[in-house]
Order: C-alpha cells, then sequence, then structure tokens
C-alpha cells in the first residue's frame, strides 16, 4: 500500500492516484514548519478531483489548520510537531482533536453559499420600529 507525501499539485496529486496510491497525502506547508495550510485552494482543487482519500499532512500549526483542512472535505489530517512541541502537548493534542471535530462536522453540515453582496438573514419588512 502506497501513502504518499506529495507538494498540494493538482496534477502529481491525479498521477499519485493513477499509479495505484491508497491516499494522496498533500503538505499544507513544509514539514515540521507549523506555518499552516498555505495552499488551501490547491488543497481544495485536489479533493474535488481525486477518488483517494486526501490525508493533509506537514505544517499544520494550530487547531484551526486542521479545521479548515477538514472543512475543505479531507479525510483526515496527520499532525505531529505542533502537539510534540507544544508548551502543553496534551493540551493541544485535544485542541486539535476539537479542530478536527469541528472542521469535519461543519463540512457534512454544508457550508452557506457565498455572496459578493450583504444579504441580510433577519427580516426587513414587518418589524416594530421604537419611537421616540
Amino acid at each position: 500500500m502506497v501513502l504518499p507525501y506529495t507538494s498540494p499539485d493538482l496534477v502529481g496529486a491525479l498521477r499519485l492516484q493513477e499509479a495505484g496510491a491508497a491516499t494522496v497525502m498533500p503538505l499544507a506547508s513544509p514539514i515540521g514548519s507549523g506555518q499552516g495550510m498555505q495552499d488551501w485552494k490547491s488543497i481544495e482543487r485536489i479533493l474535488h478531483a481525486v477518488s483517494v482519500p486526501v490525508v493533509v499532512d506537514a505544517g499544520i500549526g494550530v487547531p484551526s489548520d486542521a479545521a479548515l483542512a477538514m472543512e475543505l472535505g479531507a479525510s483526515a489530517v496527520l499532525v505531529n510537531t505542533a502537539i510534540a512541541r507544544a508548551n502543553d502537548p496534551v493540551a493541544m493534542a485535544r485542541a486539535m482533536r476539537m479542530g478536527v471535530e469541528a472542521g469535519r462536522t461543519g463540512y457534512h453540515a454544508g457550508r452557506m453559499v457565498k455572496s459578493e453582496y450583504a444579504n441580510p438573514s433577519s427580516p426587513v419588512g414587518g418589524v416594530p420600529v421604537a419611537i421616540e
């Protein structure tokens, strides 16, 4: 079973899948750097194009990085250095777990459609107006 690390390159990910990789593992940023999801748009493209699981690896530094990867639809994240080098590794591991859970739940809930313009969700008609 091949579990290859790769850059967040769409063509490379597709070639790895064609070669029989069991998963594709694009790097969020340089390994051990904690720089986070620098090129999340490329990872999103990979997620939409491949049929094998995508595990975002390397460079995840904080729980919001893990949440973003999961919100995009990643199957998992692989986190080591952010936990191992944290001031409180146990607390960071717990926080990463919560980030993963929040991101995955948000992905399954389905985000609202982005709008170019403001669009109030509260009713604008029939609302009593205070008279001074």
